[in-house]
């Protein structure tokens, strides 16, 4: 390990609230010569930085090495479970019940990078690229995210973010949204998901920016996202490792609070 840690790197009391949610190593087999610790800090330095995986510095192991663990634990569902288990440390450090009963969604137009990206036209934002449509709770804590074309309306992201959200969070009765989640989508909450979508208006009259109740949660976490530069733009060609990015990205973020 260097003597000098980079700012995205765990401190001793991070990585041990991680490290036990990491794969052990096999007792059979060719013995693991990695560092997970090292590991993890560069998957980190890769998503604070925003740099290219080519450029990792080489006192991290080879970036092959350090992409293929990434690439691992996304197929093998592994960021998830490990974002789902600080996410309930986290709102059990805060009191309150690890289930939520209320929640925000909202969504995020960004620009792509790769030319075989699959992208589309957001009319709306003039962004052509890609929206990134996240639930939250009321401690701007991620409970689903969803990674579409930026061409998707944010009824329809919001019905396949939204989809299942009460067969995981049983608790969930009420989800704030704004005017873009007006319509159909609110019956279907009602009738369907079995919990009420409650549209948060703009106050009549308001001229320039207001903060709107509850809303103002959602914004906040997408600001937290663009503390890491990774996600400024979005550089994946699969939208599923856009989806892992979000979740590490919290990850980083809710071991700082826990830790």
């Amino acid at each position: 390990m260097k003597e000098l840690p980079y700012p995205s790197d765990l401190t001793a009391a991070q990585w041990a609230l991680i490290e036990p949610l990491l794969p052990a190593a096999k007792l059979r087999g060719r013995r693991r010569k990695v560092d997970l610790r090292s590991i993890t800090n560069a998957i980190f330095y890769v998503l604070k930085g925003g740099i290219s995986w080519r450029m990792l510095p080489r006192e991290f192991a080879h970036w092959k090495t350090v992409y293929h663990y990434f690439r691992l634990w996304r197929l093998t569902g592994l960021w998830d479970r490990i974002h789902d288990q600080l996410r309930d440390q986290v709102r059990g450090s805060k009191g309150r019940h690890i289930c939520p009963s209320a929640a925000n969604v909202d969504s995020q137009s960004v620009a792509t990078q790769q030319k075989g990206a699959i992208g589309a036209y957001d009319a709306c934002k003039h962004t052509k690229g890609r929206k990134r449509h996240i639930v939250v709770d009321v401690l701007g804590l991620i409970l689903a995210v969803a990674v579409t074309g930026a061409n998707v309306q944010d009824r329809d992201g919001g019905q396949s973010v939204l989809k299942g959200l009460k067969d995981r969070f049983p608790r969930i009765a009420r989800v704030w949204a704004d005017g873009a989640y007006a319509g159909r989508l609110v019956e279907w909450a009602q009738k369907t998901a079995k919990f009420v979508l409650d549209i948060v208006c703009k106050p009549k009259g308001q001229i320039g920016f207001t903060v709107l109740p509850w809303r103002w949660l959602v914004e906040r976490s997408f600001a937290w996202l663009g503390n890491y530069r990774r996600l400024a733009r979005d550089y994946e060609i699969s939208p599923r490792t856009s989806e892992a990015w979000i979740k590490i990205a919290m990850i980083h973020l809710m071991l700082r609070r826990l830790a």
